[in-house]
C-alpha cells in the first residue's frame, strides 16, 4: 500500500485567514495619552507559532506510524522486509481473520502498520504533505476523522476484494494476501481535500487554489495508475511488489463521501462548521457500518 509524495501541496504556506490589524495616520488605534502626546504602546513580542500548533493532528498520527514501526524494529522484525507473519503479528490484515475469525479490530489497526522503512517514509511524506494542507481547512478532530474513517473503507474494500477473488501460490493453492499501511487513509485526505479546496469561501485567490487543488488531484491520479501499473508488472513478469489498489481508491472514495456534506473551517461560522463535521462523520460511520455487515453476511454463502 505505498504511494509517492505529492508534488506541491504541504510545500509552501498554508492558507489561513491573519486578524487585520487596525490602523490610523500609522498609529494603532490602542493608542494611549501620555505626557501630553498621543504614544502608542510598545506591542509585545510575538512568539513565533509552532508548527506542532498549527497541525497536531497530523504529527500525532506520523508520530504514531512512526512508533508502532520502532518498536517493531525494537521487537526483532526485520526493518526493510517483514514477514507476513510479523506484519499480521503487529496487526496487519487479511480477509482470512476479519471475516471468518471476526477480527474487526485489524481494520484500524493495519493502518498504522507499515512494510519496512521505504513504504513508511513514504507514506509519512505524503502523510505531512497532506496533513498540513488539510489540517487548516478540517480542523484537528476532522483530519483525524478523515485518517480512520477513510482508512478503515480502504481496509473494508480491499477485504471484499481479496475475500472475493483470492491469489494463488505456484502450486494453485488460494490465499490471501496481508493488507498494511496509512496509503488507504492518505488517499482519503485526497478525497476530502480536493472536495474542500473547490469551496468558493476560502479566502484565497482562485488562481491558488486551482493550483492547489489540481496538484491534489494529479497526485491521486498518478498514483492510482502507478499503483495499477506496477500490479500488472508484477504479474506479468512474477516479481516485484503488490500495491492494494483496493484500498487506495476506497479511502480515496470514502474521502469524496466525508467531504460532500462539509465546508471548510477557514472563512466558515464555527457552529456551521462543526454541524457539518458531525453529520459528515455520522454519514460516512452508517455506510461503513452497512459495508461491514454486507461483506461479513457474504463470506457465509
Amino acid at each position: 500500500m505505498g504511494s509517492t509524495p505529492p508534488n506541491s501541496p504541504g510545500q509552501g504556506p498554508v492558507p489561513e485567514i491573519l486578524p487585520p490589524g487596525p490602523v490610523a495616520s500609522g498609529h494603532p488605534t490602542s493608542s494611549y495619552n501620555g505626557g501630553g502626546y498621543t504614544v502608542a504602546p510598545t506591542p509585545p513580542p510575538t512568539r513565533p507559532r509552532r508548527r506542532f500548533g498549527a497541525a497536531p493532528a497530523t504529527y500525532v498520527l506520523m508520530g504514531i506510524n512512526c512508533a508502532v514501526y520502532l518498536l517493531m524494529v525494537f521487537d526483532g522484525v526485520n526493518p526493510f522486509k517483514p514477514s507476513m507473519e510479523d506484519l499480521m503479528r503487529w496487526g496487519g490484515e487479511n480477509a482470512g481473520n476479519v471475516l471468518i475469525l471476526g477480527q474487526w479490530a485489524r481494520i484500524v489497526t493495519a493502518m498504522f502498520v507499515h512494510g519496512g522503512l521505504l513504504h513508511l517514509g513514504l507514506n509519512m511524506w505524503c502523510l505531512w504533505n497532506l496533513g498540513l494542507l488539510a489540517e487548516p481547512l478540517m480542523g484537528s478532530f476532522g483530519v483525524l476523522a478523515v485518517y480512520l474513517l477513510t482508512g478503515a473503507a480502504g481496509d473494508l474494500l480491499s477485504t471484499f476484494r481479496n475475500f472475493g477473488w483470492p491469489l494463488h501460490d505456484p502450486n494453485g493453492v488460494p490465499y490471501y494476501p496481508v493488507g498494511v499501511g496509512a496509503s488507504g487513509a492518505i488517499f482519503g485526505l485526497a478525497g476530502a481535500l480536493i472536495v474542500l479546496l473547490k469551496s468558493n469561501r476560502l479566502p484565497v485567490p482562485p488562481e491558488e487554489l486551482k493550483k492547489l487543488r489540481r496538484s491534489v488531484i494529479y497526485f491521486a491520479a498518478i498514483n492510482l495508475v502507478l499503483g495499477f501499473s506496477i500490479n500488472v508488472g508484477t504479474r506479468a513478469f512474477g516479481v516485484g511488489v503488490g500495491v492494494d489498489n483496493m484500498a487506495h481508491l476506497g479511502g480515496f472514495a470514502c474521502g469524496l463521501l466525508f467531504a460532500a456534506p462539509m465546508i471548510p473551517r477557514i472563512g466558515s461560522p464555527r457552529s456551521t462548521f462543526n454541524l457539518r463535521l458531525r453529520t459528515a462523520i455520522g454519514v460516512v460511520i452508517g455506510v461503513l457500518v452497512l459495508f461491514g455487515f454486507f461483506i461479513k453476511q457474504l463470506w457465509r454463502y
